[in-house]
């Protein structure tokens, strides 16, 4: 059993103070701190090992729904190497489950990534545990390929996804280019899989109707989609005005941070769900990347192509919860559930982890009031310590 003293615990409805958490590999307790001194004194709690957050905040681990790469590594690989690298930079930004997202490939080079995931997935990692894998392409439209690359774009179909739809979790797609929404109605029907509007061109209605089919929720708002137009609402409009999901890169750059406040006035707390969507290159220093065989230039805290166009960012989740609570008014707590418990919800795996609850997964991370990581815990077990 572990204890943590001394912190402000965020649960996913307010901070509690003067609390101690209790835990071994899932979270057993939040008892009064005079208590726990007490039954500390008695011996009643033996062989505690106890935890000292020194006024820190302790969170519930953020939950990466929509990441490539960071640290030099990337989940198109297709090595253990780069997975586990992969999972040891994250976890010391406060991430501690995440989906290794593909993109726009040759089908071989996504089939080798999916594979190495899903090894992956079953080894015991010392970093940020992998939930499962994004699919982001080759089901998306040419038009808004952003930095995927254009030559390996298809049009969805459900057998190029069979044999892997225990893996993944989540499939951005345009739904446009789905004929009469056959491929959404198939995984639907035939798997659990998560579906999520992006990298479209698709008009209100059709977007409409997509998530009326199975649709819910929306790639990287505003980015690699149509704009909103009072003649054409589009895929905005359609966001706006459904109950879906929207992930959110929170780096100031992909998105005026003014709209985050907007954002959240339409949207609601509930329905945004921060992400990275970071690169090879994310936290590492400026220069030559690369994203999908293609060269990236990494400056100015942003990665874009040689065209200008935006190669995913180099953000990290704990400096996309601190950019959102700093651009708007919302609480520490409400914009800890962005990265924790609505990405969890949004897999149907929040019965198990994103939020401080008695009976989840103990993946706690304890971080400072700049949000800088001190401690990262999986299960019960400290995998980072600054």
């Amino acid at each position: 059993m572990k204890a943590i003293i001394n912190g402000k615990i965020i649960t996913k409805d307010n901070v509690l103070l003067n609390k101690v958490l209790l835990f071994n590999e899932k979270i057993k307790d939040i008892v009064e701190e005079k208590y726990f001194m007490e039954q500390m004194d008695s011996k009643k709690y033996s062989n505690i090992e106890v935890i000292d957050a020194n006024g820190s905040y302790v969170s519930p681990g953020f939950i990466d729904i929509h990441i490539h790469g960071s640290g030099g590594h990337d989940a198109m690989d297709g090595e253990v190497e780069a997975i586990k690298g992969l999972s040891e930079v994250i976890v010391k930004n406060g991430v501690t489950s995440f989906l290794p997202t593909t993109m726009t490939m040759d089908k071989d080079s996504i089939y080798k990534a999916l594979d190495n995931i899903e090894y992956c997935k079953s080894l015991n990692l010392k970093g940020a545990k992998i939930i499962g894998a994004h699919l982001e392409g080759p089901f998306i439209n040419k038009k808004y390929k952003g930095a995927q690359k254009e030559d390996f774009i298809i049009e969805p179909e459900y057998n190029f996804i069979e044999k892997y739809k225990d893996i993944i979790k989540l499939i951005t797609l345009a739904p446009e280019k789905d004929v009469n929404f056959n491929f959404i109605r198939e995984i639907r029907e035939k798997t659990d899989i998560s579906l999520s509007i992006g990298h479209s061109d698709a008009t209100y209605e059709e977007a409409m109707e997509a998530i009326s089919l199975g649709i819910n929720s929306a790639t990287h708002i505003f980015n690699a989609m149509n704009p909103l137009n009072h003649r054409k609402p589009g895929i905005i409009g359609a966001i706006f005005n459904s109950d879906i999901y929207c992930e959110l890169i929170a780096d100031t750059i992909h998105v005026n941070p003014a709209i985050f406040q907007i954002l959240l006035k339409i949207k609601g707390k509930d329905k945004l769900i921060l992400i990275t969507d970071s690169m090879r290159a994310g936290c590492l220093k400026d220069g030559i990347s690369e994203l999908g065989g293609q060269k990236v230039i990494v400056k100015n805290n942003s990665a874009r192509l040689e065209d200008g166009t935006l190669a995913g960012s180099i953000l990290t989740l704990n400096m996309a919860v601190k950019n959102f609570m700093k651009n708007t008014n919302i609480k520490i707590n409400e914009a800890v559930n962005m990265a924790s418990l609505n990405p969890a919800r949004n897999l149907r795996l929040d019965n198990k982890i994103g939020s401080i609850e008695i009976g989840k997964n103990a993946d706690i991370i304890i971080f400072d009031d700049d949000f800088c990581v001190e401690q990262t815990i999986i299960e019960g077990q400290i995998v980072y310590k600054k």
